[in-house]
């Protein structure tokens, strides 16, 4: 086994562990910022996992959807939410 293919693996070890545990912190994460952003980073991640697997289209589309617009709009959500409860929530 030469050198080159000893630190693939291990890159693809790092990606795979990297992923889980990054899914793990995100599904158990309370605060719902932190798990927004480790939502973010899981993308982001999972980009570099598309490119290593050779399909660089399914990266650029994960990029930008998966991270980028879905991030945004949960972004988005989560202010709306926190001013929704400054403001207080109407029972009727």
């Amino acid at each position: 086994m030469d050198i080159l293919n000893l630190l693939l693996w291990l890159f693809d070890f790092t990606l795979v562990s990297g992923l889980l545990c990054l899914a793990w912190l995100a599904l158990a994460s309370v605060d719902l910022l932190r798990a927004i952003v480790l939502f973010i980073s899981f993308g982001l991640l999972m980009v570099l996992v598309w490119v290593r697997l050779g399909a660089p289209d399914v990266a650029l589309t994960e990029a930008a959807i998966g991270s980028g617009l879905t991030g945004a709009l949960l972004l988005s959500s989560l202010a709306r939410l926190k001013e929704k409860n400054q403001h207080g929530l109407d029972h009727d």
